[in-house]
């Protein structure tokens, strides 16, 4: 178990105190006398939202974005970094058999863009997605490379059809369809991110050093431990895996359901 001061040093330390306290029970032993007043409160806080949730998934709304599980496992089925038709298999990838919102409404198409970047430049952009799929480095990095390299072949796009009137690449979203990739690739190590939701998250947890702007490295690590602490749920667990149709959603661990409580607990 990493310390305050390891893996959990840029998270939220009330959610690492929690992380403390419900691991096993000789850890418990150990650290409660450590654990101060707030730190229960905090926990006993989000027992109740997880008992709040679980209630939830049971009832009419529980569906309410079952969406991303049809995305994540058509994506699981279809993507393939080194397949020789990379446009081809991000096409079928990025489907979904309720909504294309999250890719395709109005004023924001960044499927479409990366598909005209494939046809220009079909290698480029296949480095693009192996770089930012690459674990081993820094999360925030890899994230603003992408971008960056999406903001290159904007450019470059416009000065190969100057007649054609695009506007933006949409993936400067504040890292919303980075992560959204990144979920879908990695479904449990990223879930969606925004970081009004973030904040709002950690306000409603009581957390301390709430960030002011966007926390990409926070959320991420937010969104981990708190799947963790889902898992010994077992009521609640059972309830999520009730919902899920295994002919249109992905079956396996996701933190999506890290992200589909912080919407329930943010009212999202």
């Amino acid at each position: 178990m990493p310390g305050p001061d390891g893996d959990y040093q840029h998270a939220d330390r009330m959610i690492f105190f929690i992380l403390l306290a419900t691991t096993s029970l000789s850890l418990h032993s150990q650290c409660l006398n450590g654990i101060q007043t707030k730190q229960l409160m905090q926990l006993k806080k989000l027992q109740q939202y997880f008992a709040d949730y679980s209630a939830w998934l049971c009832g009419r709304e529980a569906d309410t974005r079952l969406y991303y599980w049809d995305s994540q496992r058509r994506w699981q089925q279809h993507w393939d970094m080194h397949a020789p038709d990379l446009r081809a298999g991000f096409q079928a990838a990025l489907d979904n058999a309720r909504t294309r919102r999250l890719w395709n409404r109005e004023g924001f198409e960044p499927k479409r863009m990366m598909l005209l970047f494939m046809e220009m430049e079909h290698e480029f952009v296949r480095s693009m997605f192996i770089d930012l799929f690459d674990e081993k480095r820094d999360l925030s990095g890899r994230a603003d490379r992408f971008v960056f390299y999406c903001d290159q072949l904007m450019s470059q796009y416009r000065e190969r059809f100057p007649l054609k009137k695009e506007g933006s690449h949409f993936h400067n979203d504040d890292y919303g369809m980075v992560s959204l990739y990144l979920t879908f690739q990695y479904p449990n190590r990223h879930a969606p991110y925004g970081a009004d939701r973030l904040r709002s998250l950690l306000e409603r947890l009581g957390a301390a050093d709430i960030p002011v702007g966007g926390d990409f490295e926070r959320h991420a690590k937010v969104m981990r431990t708190i799947y963790q602490l889902m898992q010994k749920e077992g009521a609640l667990m059972a309830n999520h895996k009730a919902r899920l149709d295994p002919s249109l959603h992905y079956m396996d661990d996701s933190l999506l359901l890290a992200f589909d409580f912080a919407c329930f607990v943010t009212g999202a």
